[in-house]
């Protein structure tokens, strides 16, 4: 058996690219769980856009706190009427969402 030396920038590259990578939140998160059905350049019904919402939760920027409640009741609908698509979204990606969102949806 032969060993191959290999630099610790190689190892970390190695460990980087074999760990299953997050999925970032973006628009193309938002499009993939179809935010942008009701929240696109078009909004549906009453429901504000993407940047009105990213407006809305930039004062959560910094306060992990208050974004942590915010994603509580975001998932569990008790602010917004319980919309089903919001319950539906696991907490992982509804925190991304939010963070997305918070840092100005860019």
């Amino acid at each position: 058996m032969r060993c191959i030396p290999i630099s610790l920038a190689g190892l970390t590259l190695a460990l980087l690219l074999s760990a299953p990578m997050p999925v970032l939140a973006s628009t193309a998160l938002v499009a993939d769980y179809g935010c942008i059905n009701c929240h696109g350049s078009y909004p549906r019904g009453e429901a504000p856009t993407l940047q009105g919402l990213a407006d809305k939760m930039a004062k959560y920027r910094d306060d992990e706190a208050g974004l942590t409640k915010k994603v509580a009741k975001f998932r569990t609908g008790e602010a917004l009427e319980h919309v089903d698509a919001h319950e539906r979204i696991s907490l992982e990606t509804a925190t991304r969402l939010l963070h997305w969102l918070a840092d100005g949806a860019k």
